[in-house]
């Protein structure tokens, strides 16, 4: 049987014009298991209702507002919890910040296809009048501020403190990468640690407090000399904002980068160093971190590193690989059993549940073009010499995928969905095992939630993206989308119709 798509799902309609489209089916997929899974609190990034976010919040209750700096923020976070038990953090933005739905919700759509561990994720948003909102995953073990500034028990050890800004480092290097290399206001506050006390960089600072509005609320004291200049925030001026941050790391206070370029020139390290480390770090280790602190606060943009830099220059300091983080911040590693499937686990979900990779190729094998049914529209004029090269290759990496040649099933499918005149969300679901089988979790996540994109409603293109973190070992993330691989599944055999 040939595959084809009918017009409404070529490739253009994946980009400005189809975000409608698959928002409101999206929307409605999530609605439709909101009875079994409590609410649009998947790990898929959901528009949920005003009703569901004021629930969660207690009415968007004071005492529900996460905020420890005191300052009068113009956006607010709330700490709420879903009727699936799932704990969110919601920024609610000041009316009207985002006049335009559409502006904002395609701003947040764009930043809510970022998915990796070292980010606390958006999961959703809000658009409700003149409500507009995000929703990201909660991180219930405070800010790096209050571990920094405001500690009660202990300071973060030295160890800890180099793998804060290893991780912050290689979660803006990951934004980089995928397109938005573009952070607000990076701060101590938008460091936030999770229930494993690893430190995640805050999704809310990949968006602006407004459409036009100004992009860092911290003391003009520490912002880039360029955005007093000009009020742009370039990737350069990111660089500088990392720079804040490692001193922040270095000496347990919140030293204006003038101050302390003055004390970098003198080489007083030993008086820039937190006293209450007591001593208990490598001088060396001290020297690296101040000297690429120096680095990011140069005065001009172009002589600061680039995110790859960052990486590459705190990757070798990590000494402690080995002991968890919250052991290292001295707190309990808090435990929260993932959901489970409130139903029996198909063959797909069980194999996905197990991460079995041989046993999803076994089905995925065996399923073949099946779920493309129903978009195979093509007219006579567009079967060109083109069209049959491009079946062509994707005949030819169905035969590797079968062999289980699976770098070569990637490069074929690869030429198959390059070529862009028919879209299979099929050869989607198989390039991302592929990927999983040859290691590249990253890029199996893309490809699941392109086939998500297609066909919105598709269980097994959340059944892919559940593996694909898992092996991000973003574990709660991956149960959740289980759970809504398993709803969709159901009700498309309860009599829900295909794509």
């Amino acid at each position: 049987m040939g595959c084809c798509v009918s017009l409404f799902s070529r490739k253009p309609r994946l980009e400005k014009d189809h975000w409608q489209h698959t928002q409101n089916r999206r929307s409605s997929s999530a609605k439709g298991a909101s009875a079994l899974s409590g609410g649009g609190g998947s790990s898929g990034f959901t528009e949920f209702t005003l009703a569901e976010l004021k629930a969660a919040t207690n009415n968007f209750s004071s005492d529900n507002i996460v905020s420890e700096s005191g300052e009068k923020a113009p956006n607010v976070v709330y700490e709420g919890r879903l009727q699936n038990r799932r704990w969110i953090a919601v920024k609610k933005f000041t009316k009207m910040a985002w006049p335009d739905p559409k502006q904002f919700a395609e701003e947040a759509n764009e930043v809510g296809k970022l998915r990796h561990k070292r980010l606390a994720n958006l999961i959703g948003y809000c658009c409700d009048g003149d409500e507009r909102l995000l929703v990201a995953e909660f991180m219930p073990n405070e800010t790096l501020a209050k571990h920094l500034f405001h500690w009660e028990n202990q300071t973060p050890e030295w160890a800890m403190r180099l793998r804060v800004a290893f991780y912050i480092a290689e979660a803006l290097d990951y934004c980089s990468n995928e397109g938005r290399p573009l952070y607000h206001d990076l701060n101590a506050y938008r460091v936030l640690f999770d229930e494993n006390g690893d430190p995640r960089l805050s999704c809310f600072g990949l968006m602006k407090n407004s459409r036009d509005g100004k992009s860092y609320s911290t003391n003009l004291a520490y912002t880039p000399p360029e955005y007093l200049r000009n009020g742009r925030v370039t990737p350069e001026s990111v660089a500088f904002s990392f720079g804040t941050v490692l001193l922040d790391l270095l000496s347990g206070k919140h030293i204006p980068p003038s101050h302390a370029l003055d004390m970098i020139r003198g080489k007083n390290i030993l008086l820039l160093m937190d006293s209450h480390l007591e001593g208990n770090f490598l001088i060396e280790e001290a020297t690296v971190v101040l000297g690429l602190a120096s680095q990011c606060l140069q005065y001009e943009p172009r002589e600061r590193p680039k995110t790859k830099d960052l990486v590459s220059t705190l990757a070798p300091l990590q000494n402690k690989p080995d002991v968890p983080s919250h052991v290292m911040l001295g707190i309990p590693k808090q435990e929260e059993t993932p959901p489970t499937p409130q139903h029996p686990l198909s063959p797909m979900g069980d194999a996905c549940s197990r991460m079995d990779l041989t046993a999803i190729h076994q089905i995925l094998v065996m399923t073949h073009y099946k779920d493309d049914e129903g978009t195979n529209e093509l007219s006579f004029q567009e079967w060109t010499q083109q069209m049959r090269d491009m079946l062509d290759a994707r005949k030819r990496g169905d035969l590797a995928f079968r062999d289980k040649d699976f770098k070569s099933a990637i490069d074929c499918y690869s030429q198959f969905i390059d070529v862009g005149t028919m879209i299979s969300p099929t050869v989607h679901a198989r390039r991302s095992l592929c990927y999983l089988m040859c290691d590249q979790p990253d890029a199996a996540l893309r490809d699941a939630m392109q086939a998500q994109c297609v066909y919105p409603d598709w269980s097994t293109a959340f059944y892919m993206q559940a593996v694909a973190l898992a092996k991000l070992d973003m574990h709660k993330d991956a149960a959740d989308m289980l759970n809504e691989a398993t709803v969709l599944e159901e009700k498309k055999q309860r009599g829900g119709k295909g794509p």
